[in-house]
Formats: structure tokens, C-alpha cells, sequence
């Protein structure tokens, strides 16, 4: 074989082992917008404050070391330098394009770049969406055009890019950003000349500086994931107008969030400031409160202005994350603590307790006026060696999560000596370390020594203490991604009927109706384990009477109808029913107040809008429902629920315009709409998640137990929340969904009359689909892909052995560390190129990583077997990751060494390719090591091509 010719066709190129130890190609789009050694600047002109002026002239007279060249019809030469017609008349291979000319002729200028090999552009130009409709037609055209050459593009209508570190600055500002390790990006080129300037003035260094703009092309996940991967970023500041895709986002921010800081700060927290940044980017905001469930789930932190954006992208670099929300605070002066304290207080942070040992610690040589709690006012007469034995036993406090030392300059205080004597704290404190040094140039040389030292200081402790509440914010946030969840019951147990659901909602669909009658909703509730009060349809009146007297009185008697939900509206309601005879009389009455609201749509004298009929749903007075059919189909018979110790709670979901559907729990009942005390979550969740939702609610306090009452079982609410995510995650025609009341109370004490384990039951539902002729491509989509359960299936290894081959879940993690435990140091050294000690392969950290994946980025599939005694293990992993900005995945598979030879490996690289083809990929790759002979035989048998590779490894490319 001529390995030189069949590797210049198939390259692949240095491969780097990351965090997963899965196999990554450097392959980085981007870099020829961040570093490219050819730039072509069309638009170019000498033209005084122009900006095609002002961008030339920052590349071809700054310090950027690439070639650069002018692009301009109208001119032979601009600045000294030739200047080219069009970029097909430069004569060598150009990287980026910068293009800087009127909105209309910028798709035929894309057209020639892709034409000539361009690998990006960035369009400066504004004139696009942000006008209407015709400005929206162009930018079609231009990302038609560029993806036809596979382009990247920034903007339109944006500032322009620069690379600090590079002395690249292809913008029209007026000189280029301070070269540091902080990745900046806006939506807003106004706003990238301001902080800029400000930048300057307080020495601000960064690694990229990028205005998006419009973000035609390349959106937040692009970026996000380039900054991530660059060693030179160590974290990256947004500002934010439009989510754009919100899927790409999640995807790239969890990816990057669990290695670098990402702050962001979002305009359109009113419903003004929000028409303002839609009609200024052309794009719509969706709820400000389901962004911040966003960013909670993937860990981004978000800050309300600049300053603080780059003061916790300082912070976060430098100091540890607090493993709490409890803050020590050491002060000569009660003042300073006191405005510390409020603003700690009022956005959720908490002052330490003392314990014992520190107040009996303090009580020995601070003065008998000492404050004798938290903040721990040591008196303005604090000299130096006050200062220092109050900070050593406040730092030794195992309550404190975080410490801020207060000095306010007074006559007995010395900022700068207390300064060296905090500064030594923040090598050997795990615990992070804030100050603020209260004055102006007299605490200039303490603050230095502090600064120098990683500890960063404030002008104002109120600033200190809302910069630690950001602090233990991002923290909760990052380890709602590190936490192993649980399984929930009804997964693992097999008690989940999809097929079921599936036909609950196929068979309303078809019958041409979008609303699911309460029986159906509980119906579909209990095909995912959702435990649900007794139903039962009656449809005649001694029906009903027969059915509650096996039930059991007492009853509740409630309209089955298929088109007016809100039942209690038109009477159609009774409660607390105690014999046959009521419940007759109650059938009768709801059918004569049905039959009256219906026959009052007649009436002369009534609003002609009062009530609607038709065969599609239309709102009426109160929301009510009709179909021009009778909306009384009978009554639903139900037991009579006591609610005296039973807490009632809403679960439900909607669709987000930007996010899809978004979960949402908290207080339920009657008065739900008035307490408001609920939080939001996208789906789909596992059992941990589920927890962190609950703990964002004020009901979260009384579910713990409260006032004597006895806690309800959160671990069984956080399965149940977890369930009926999956049921939204996997149904995507449910348009909207509550149940409400959810009753939870003690197991100990259920107030239901047969007793539910877990002492959790829903009491009414209410499910609205999508119609039947939105098509499946229409839907909605979750921002976070679900579980692909289509790809679940049973296979028989070649010895019999019945065993599951499935994707990975987060709650593997057990499982995989007992894996790793059957796998040879032969086969380690064959996976991952080196020797891998057990101890290395299963940290928390790593597995996490492995089992907690984005199924959008890879896909990772386990083969699970049932050992003995019902337990279950997992025998092989292999996984397929994409090679992100190219349309390529590389594959990676180890097998335990005990059933090694059974067509396991065979088997997975199958399934892998079918996935691949599932998600579009062009071509999947590895690299194979030269005596792994039967991963290269597996690959030859699924007709992949190989190839010897310079280091004594193999290539294996197959193209799908």
C-alpha cells in the first residue's frame, strides 16, 4: 500500500487525549477567523473615517505578522499597497475574508470567496435582518453561498474580530484590546468600543475579542466551544441579546462550564428592555425566567452588569468555588459589615454560625466590646496583630464556605502590613478569599500586595459580598452537573408503558382533537409511573351510582367532557358525595348546567363571543371549550381525597419560543397563580436535577418537614418529577401539561383513602397536544437532547448470553467503575495508547464526564448484562463523538476481557455506524494501534479503509 497517497487523501490529523480520553482531532475551523495568515479585506479604501479605512489600516499597520490585502474595483493601490479587483486576482490562497461593502452585493462577493477557497469571513456590513424581510432574503443567500465552499462567518453587522495575543484586530476600533486570558464576545459592537475603553483604563487583558453580531453563522455554541478548547482562554465573558440556537448553546456552555468559567450578561430582563434588543437584533427574546433555568442547567453564571462580568471572571480564576452560601466576615468597622451583610442577605447568601470554639477563640484577646458574632467587628483601635489572630481562627471556622476581611483605614490601622498578613492566607486556605480595602490612594499599596497575592479586592464590601453570592451560585450550579443521580423506580423496574402513552396521544390526535379529556391525562400520567387518583367513567346516572358504591363514598362526581376543561366553570364539579342518591342527583345537575351553557350560546341577549363552537377548539368566556357536538359525554367518578395534611403542589410543563418545552413545579392549588412560588427547569431530568428544582421554591422548606409535620419522601417527589419529565421529553406533541393539585404528605400519614407509597398521588390533569397537521419537523424541540431510546435493544452474544445494548446514563456511574475494574492492563494500554492506573480510569470527576453526555455532541453505547442475584453489569462502552465544525465523528470501543470474542466489538461498531448515518455524518475515523489486530479486523469486516500512520499506529476511515 502507498501509505503517503492514501493518507494525503484521507488526513488525519495529531490527536489529542482530553478530559474523556476519547480521541479528538484538532481539527479548528475557527482558527481562520481567530488566526489566519492571509487576510483579504474587500471594502478596503482610503476614504478618511471610513470604516474599510479604519480596518485595513489595523491590520496592515498594526502588529498582526500575516499577509494582508486590499480588495477594492475602485482603487489600484490604498495606503502605499496594491489593491486587488476581486479576490480571485490575488494570487495566493487567502484564509479570511473581512467584508466591508453595502449589504447588496455582499452574497456575490461570498459566492467568489467559497469560489476561491476562502475558509472564512467576517462581514462587518450592516443592512441584513435587522431591516425586515429583504435585509432577511439577503442573509439566505449569503450562508447559501458559504456553506456551498463550507465558509464560516461572524456577523453581519458587527464591530469585527480581534486576537490580542496575535496583534490581529480586524475592526474599525480604534486600537486594539490588552493581550490577557479572557475570551470576550458580544452581540453588541457599541458595547464592545465601551468596554474597550474600559478595559484600557483598568487593565483588562484578553485572549479574543469578538462582536457576533447577527450570528448568521457562527452563534454562541461555535464559539463557546473554540474559546474552550483554547489554551490561552482560561474564561469567557458574554454579552448577551438573543439565545439564537439554544440547543448549540446548552451543548457547548455544559461542555465548557465544567473547565472554564463562562459569565454572561443577557439584555431584556423587562418586557421593554427586551422589545428593544428583539428589534435591534431581529430575533425574539423568550422568558427571561426560563433563560436563567437555562443557564442554571448548564452552569453558566449570570451577572446584572459589566463590572461585575469581569469581576467574576477575575474571581473565578483566581480563587477556589465555595462549597456553601455561608460567608465569615472580619471587619474594623460595623458600618462596612453591616452593608456587607444586607447585601449578602438579600440575594440569598448567609452569614456563618460562629461555633464554640471560634467565639471562646475571639473571646480571649479581642476587647470586651467585640461584636460576639458574624461579622466579627474587632474594633476600629485594630492593629495589625488583631487583625492576624482574628483572620487565623476565622478561617479555622468549619461553618464558613467563604471569609471577606473589611478594613476601613483608621488611625491604629495599617493597610498595607494587614495586607501581607493575609495575603500568605490564600496558598493554604481551600476556601475562597475576599477583601475589601476600604479608602483611596492610602490603601493602594495593600491592595497591590493582595491583587499580587490572588486575592481580589473591592472598593466596597457590598460589592465583596454580592461577588460571593455569584461565587456559591456558580459552584450549586456546577455540581448539579458533577452529582451521580439516582435511577428512578419505575426506569429501572421496566414500569414505564410508552407504547401506551404513545397511542394515548395518537388516538386524540386522530380523533382531530388537541385536548385530552381528564381521564385520558391520568391515563397518560400513569404510563410513566405517575401515581394517579382512581378514575372511572360513567355514562348514565345509575352507572355512576353503581361505580361509587364500589368505590366507596366518598366521591367525587366531575363532568367527562371532550372539550370544556375547566370543569368547575359550568358546574361541573361535586364534591364529598356520600351515597347513591347524590350521586345521581349530581349527574343530573351537571348535564342540565352543561346543557345550559351550551344552549346559551342562542340567546339573544348574550355576548356572541360568550361561547364558541366549532370542530377545533376556540377560546370562549372563562377559556371554556366547545365542540358543536354535546360537550357531555358523562361523569368521572373518583374517591373523595382528605387534603387536611397534604401539601398541594403543581407540575407542569409549555413551550418556551426558544428553549421548547420548560418544566415548572412549586406551591399548586387554587391560589397558585397568586403565591407564584414555583421554579423552572428544562426537560429532560434525572433524580438530582429534579432535587435542585425543588430546592429553588419557597414549598421546598415545608415539604422538609416544618412546625412538627413530618417531611414528605423527597427522594420518591424527585423520581416522580424525573418520570414525568421523560414523558414530556419523549411525547413532543404535548403542547402543555399541569397536574394540579400533585398531593404529597408523609408516607407515614397518606390522606389518601387506599394509601399511596410515597404518599404522592395526582388529583387532576389537564394535557393540550399540538394538532395533528403540525408535522413531526414542526415540533418543538428540547434544548437538551433527551434519551435516544431508539436505540435500546436486546442482542445475544455467540454464547447465548441474552444481554442490552443501550446509551449511556448519568446514573451508570456505579456501573462503569465495576466495569473498569474487569478490563486487563492490556486492554487499557489498547483503548487509550498508555498504561492507566484503576485508580485514574474511576475518579468521580472522570466518570462523571463519561456517563453525564451530550447526545447531541456523542453518543455513547453500553452492552448490560444481568449478573447475579437480579444485579446488573456493564460488559463494553463504545462511543462515537463528532469532531465539532466538521460534518466527521471518531469512534472508540473496549470490552471487558472476560467476554472478549463474543462479536461484542463487532456488534457496537455496527450500531455506531447506523448512528451515524442517523445524525448526517459524512465519514467516521480512529486510530488504531498496530498490534490491536482485532479491532483492525473488526473495522475491515464493516468495510472501513486502513492505513499505516507515521508512530506505529493504523488509521480507519469509513465514509457513509
Amino acid at each position: 500500500m502507498d501509505t503517503r497517497k492514501d493518507v494525503s487523501k484521507l488526513p488525519l490529523s495529531k490527536i489529542a487525549d482530553r478530559a474523556l480520553d476519547v480521541l479528538h482531532y484538532e481539527t479548528r475551523p475557527l482558527d481562520a477567523l481567530f488566526k489566519p495568515k492571509t487576510v483579504a479585506v474587500i471594502g478596503a479604501t482610503d476614504k478618511p473615517h471610513s470604516v474599510g479605512r479604519a480596518i485595513f489600516t489595523n491590520l496592515a499597520r498594526g502588529k498582526f505578522r500575516g499577509k494582508v490585502f486590499a480588495v477594492n474595483p475602485k482603487h489600484r493601490s490604498i495606503q502605499g499597497e496594491k489593491c486587488f479587483r476581486n479576490i480571485a486576482a490575488i494570487q495566493e490562497p487567502i484564509e479570511l475574508a473581512v467584508i466591508v461593502t453595502p449589504a447588496r452585493t455582499v452574497p456575490n462577493i461570498v459566492k467568489e470567496c467559497a469560489d476561491a477557497g476562502v475558509k472564512g469571513a467576517i462581514i462587518i456590513s450592516a443592512g441584513f435582518k435587522e431591516i425586515g424581510a429583504a435585509g432577511a432574503a439577503l442573509e439566505r443567500q449569503v450562508l447559501e453561498n458559504a456553506r456551498r465552499g463550507g465558509m464560516r462567518i461572524i456577523g453581519p453587522n458587527c464591530l469585527g474580530v480581534m486576537n490580542p495575543l496575535l496583534g490581529f484586530n480586524a475592526t474599525f476600533a480604534g486600537a486594539i484590546a490588552h493581550a490577557g486570558n479572557v475570551g470576550f464576545i458580544s452581540q453588541s459592537g457599541a458595547l464592545c468600543t465601551a468596554v474597550l475603553d474600559w478595559s484600557f483604563r483598568e487593565n483588562v487583558g484578553f485572549s479574543a475579542f469578538v462582536s457576533i453580531g447577527s450570528m448568521l453563522d457562527v452563534g454562541w455554541g461555535d464559539l463557546i466551544t473554540y474559546l474552550g478548547d483554547d489554551a490561552k482562554t482560561k474564561s469567557i465573558v458574554i454579552y448577551m441579546e438573543t439565545v439564537g440556537d439554544a440547543r448549540s448553546f446548552m451543548s457547548a456552555a455544559r461542555e465548557v462550564a465544567l473547565t472554564k468559567p463562562i459569565i454572561v450578561i443577557k439584555a431584556g430582563r423587562t418586557q421593554a428592555a427586551a422589545h428593544a434588543a428583539a428589534s435591534h437584533t431581529g430575533a425574539l427574546t423568550g422568558s427571561d425566567e426560563v433563560l436563567d433555568a437555562a443557564f442554571r442547567r448548564c452552569g453558566v453564571l449570570r451577572v446584572d452588569s459589566i463590572s461585575d462580568l469581569f469581576y467574576m471572571a477575575e474571581v473565578l480564576g483566581k480563587q477556589p468555588r465555595p462549597q456553601g452560601s455561608r460567608l465569615m466576615i472580619v471587619t474594623n468597622a460595623g458600618g462596612p459589615g453591616v452593608l456587607a451583610t444586607d447585601a449578602l442577605i438579600d440575594e440569598g447568601g448567609e452569614l456563618a454560625d460562629l461555633t464554640r470554639e471560634t467565639m471562646e477563640s475571639l473571646n480571649q484577646f479581642l476587647p470586651a466590646h467585640w461584636s460576639r458574632g458574624n461579622p466579627i467587628d474587632i474594633l476600629g483601635d485594630a492593629d495589625p496583630e488583631r487583625y492576624a489572630q482574628s483572620i487565623q481562627i476565622a478561617s479555622r471556622d468549619p461553618n464558613a464556605d467563604g471569609l471577606l476581611v473589611i478594613l476601613a483605614p483608621q488611625a491604629m490601622t495599617d493597610p498595607t502590613e494587614i495586607a501581607q498578613i493575609l495575603a500568605p492566607l490564600a496558598q493554604s486556605y481551600d476556601k475562597p478569599i475576599l477583601a475589601s480595602w476600604m479608602g483611596g490612594a492610602v490603601v493602594e499599596k495593600g491592595e497591590a500586595i493582595l491583587n499580587q497575592a490572588s486575592i481580589p479586592t473591592f472598593g466596597f464590601p457590598d460589592t465583596a459580598a454580592r461577588v460571593f453570592n455569584y461565587m456559591w451560585r456558580s459552584a450549586y450550579n456546577l455540581q448539579g452537573l458533577y452529582e451521580t443521580p439516582m435511577l428512578p423506580h419505575a426506569t429501572e423496574e421496566g414500569l414505564l408503558d410508552r407504547a401506551r402513552a404513545r397511542k394515548i396521544v395518537d388516538d386524540v390526535n386522530q380523533s382531530g382533537r388537541v385536548m385530552l379529556t381528564e381521564f385520558e391525562s391520568k391515563q397518560l400520567l400513569a404510563a410513566y409511573g405517575i401515581p394517579t387518583v382512581e378514575t372511572r367513567i360513567a355514562r348514565d346516572e345509575e352507572a355512576a351510582a353503581r361505580i361509587a358504591d364500589e368505590i366507596g363514598y366518598p366521591v367525587v362526581v366531575k363532568l367527562h367532557s371532550e372539550t370544556i376543561t375547566h370543569k368547575t366553570d359550568v358546574g361541573g364539579v361535586k364534591l364529598n358525595l356520600q351515597d347513591a342518591d347524590a350521586v345521581r342527583a349530581a349527574y343530573r345537575e351537571i348535564q342540565q348546567a352543561v346543557d345550559a351553557a351550551v344552549g346559551a350560546r342562542h340567546s339573544p341577549d348574550l355576548d356572541s363571543n360568550a361561547i364558541k363552537t366549532g370542530t377545533s377548539p376556540s377560546k370562549s368566556q372563562g377559556g371554556q371549550e366547545f365542540a358543536s357536538a354535546s360537550p357531555f359525554l358523562g361523569v368521572t367518578i373518583q374517591p373523595m381525597i382528605q387534603t387536611r395534611d397534604a401539601y398541594e403542589l403543581i407540575l407542569g410543563s409549555s413551550v418556551d419560543p426558544q428553549f421548547g418545552p420548560v418544566l415548572l413545579f412549586g406551591a399548586g392549588g387554587q391560589l397558585v397563580e397568586i403565591f407564584r412560588d414555583h421554579a423552572l427547569a428544562l426537560p429532560p431530568l434525572n433524580t438530582t436535577l429534579a432535587r435542585r428544582v425543588m430546592e429553588q421554591t419557597q414549598i421546598y422548606r415545608a415539604l422538609r418537614g416544618v412546625r412538627g409535620r413530618a417531611p414528605v419522601n423527597l427522594a420518591a417527589l424527585a423520581e416522580l418529577i424525573a418520570q414525568f419529565s421523560q414523558l414530556v421529553s419523549e411525547n413532543r406533541r404535548i403542547k402543555e401539561i399541569d397536574i394540579n393539585p400533585l398531593l404529597a404528605s408523609p408516607p407515614s400519614n397518606p390522606p389518601f383513602a387506599r394509601g399511596e407509597a410515597g404518599g404522592l398521588i395526582a388529583l387532576d390533569a389537564r394535557v393540550v397536544l399540538h394538532a395533528a397537521a403540525m408535522a413531526d419537523e414542526e415540533l418543538p424541540r428540547l434544548a437538551i437532547r433527551g434519551y435516544p431510546t431508539r436505540y435500546v435493544s436486546e442482542w445475544t452474544m455467540k454464547d447465548g448470553a441474552a444481554v442490552t445494548i443501550r446509551p449511556i446514563r448519568p446514573e451508570d456511574e456505579p456501573l462503569i467503575a465495576k466495569y473498569h475494574a474487569t478490563i486487563s492492563e492490556t486492554s487499557v494500554y489498547l483503548r487509550y495508547f498508555r498504561i492507566m492506573k484503576l485508580s485514574a480510569r474511576t475518579t468521580h470527576e472522570r466518570l462523571i464526564r463519561i456517563c453525564f453526555i451530550d447526545y447531541d455532541r456523542e453518543m455513547a453505547l453500553v452492552v448490560e448484562k444481568q449478573a447475579a442475584r437480579g444485579a446488573r453489569e456493564i460488559i463494553a462502552v463504545g462511543r462515537l463523538t463528532k469532531i465539532h465544525g466538521t460534518e466527521d465523528a471518531e469512534f472508540a470501543i473496549l470490552v471487558s476481557d472476560a467476554v472478549q470474542g463474543q462479536g461484542i466489538g463487532y456488534e457496537i461498531l455496527r450500531r455506531l455506524i447506523g448512528i451515524g448515518r442517523d445524525e448526517k455524518l459524512k465519514r467516521i475515523r480512529a486510530e488504531i494501534l498496530l498490534e490491536n489486530s482485532a479491532m483492525q479486523g473488526v473495522c475491515k469486516k464493516l468495510g472501513f479503509q486502513l492505513y499505516r500512520i507515521e508512530g506505529g499506529t493504523v488509521g480507519a476511515v469509513l465514509e457513509l
